[in-house]
C-alpha cells in the first residue's frame, strides 16, 4: 500500500472535506477488496470506529478510545488463539514459579525470602 502521510496530513489541514471523501473512498476500497467472508466484520468494525469518532469530544479522545478498543480486541484474539496452543508450548510454560530474592543494597542485611508465584 502506497501511503504518503505528509500528503494526507496536508490535505486534512487544507481541505478537510476532500480529506474525508478520500478517506471514505479508501476504506470502501479496502472493505470491498476483502474476501467475502470478512466483509461484514470489516463493515461492523468501521461502523463502530465511525461512531467513536462522531461521539468523541476531541480527536485525541477519539484516538484514545479507538486505541483501547484495538487492545481489547487484541487480547480477545490472543485468548482465543492460546486455546489452540498446547499448554506445554505456551510462552509462560517455562517460567519458574518461585525464585530467591537477593538484596541489592549493601549495608545492613536484608532478610532473604522465597517468592512464591
Amino acid at each position: 500500500m502506497d501511503f504518503d502521510f505528509d500528503a494526507w496530513a496536508k490535505l486534512a489541514k487544507n481541505d478537510p472535506a476532500e480529506f474525508e471523501r478520500r478517506r471514505e473512498r479508501m476504506l470502501r476500497n479496502v472493505i470491498d477488496g476483502a474476501p467475502p467472508a470478512f466483509r461484514q466484520r470489516l463493515e461492523d468494525l468501521q461502523c463502530a470506529l465511525d461512531l467513536e469518532r462522531k461521539h468523541a469530544a476531541t480527536p485525541l479522545a477519539s484516538c484514545a478510545r479507538m486505541n483501547t478498543l484495538m487492545w481489547v480486541g487484541f487480547y480477545r484474539l490472543r485468548k482465543e488463539l492460546m486455546k489452540t496452543v498446547p499448554e506445554q508450548s505456551r510462552p509462560e510454560a517455562g517460567l519458574r514459579r518461585s525464585a530467591e530474592v537477593i538484596p541489592l543494597r549493601s549495608g545492613r542485611p536484608v532478610r532473604q525470602r522465597r517468592a512464591e508465584g
